[in-house]
């Protein structure tokens, strides 16, 4: 199964809806999907963050998005190496992400078929 890495690094809405709009994609072409947050692409999966967070026409909110990727399989991390730049905890996560360090990024992307960044 091919593999998509995506590097999530800003809340600016241009920058935090492709993300999701070619990982959604990459999911319903059977690819594997790993959303790696970082920086202010923290905010995204802060809990109540996403909300905050809108782009006028886009297909979904954010939060909708957030949706799809947990019920399709993607993986979500996020960056603990970044937590006290964000001024965020593990506890302030929603539901479906998981911890990682630098590390889990470097792995995952070297074995990845496709890796983007935003």
């Amino acid at each position: 199964m091919a593999k998509m890495v995506i590097f999530v690094g800003s809340d600016e809405p241009e920058k935090a809806f492709p993300p999701f709009m070619l990982g959604s994609g990459a999911l319903a072409t059977d690819m594997e999907v790993m959303l790696f947050f970082t920086m202010s692409g923290l905010n995204i999966v802060r809990k109540g963050g996403a909300e905050k967070i809108v782009l006028e026409g886009a297909p979904k909110t954010l939060p909708e998005f957030i949706d799809v990727m947990r019920e399709f399989g993607a993986e979500m991390v996020a960056c603990s190496a970044a937590f006290p730049i964000a001024g965020i905890t593990e506890d302030d996560l929603v539901d479906g992400v998981e911890c990682g360090g630098v590390a889990t990024f470097v792995i995952q992307a070297t074995e990845a078929d496709v890796v983007l960044t935003f």
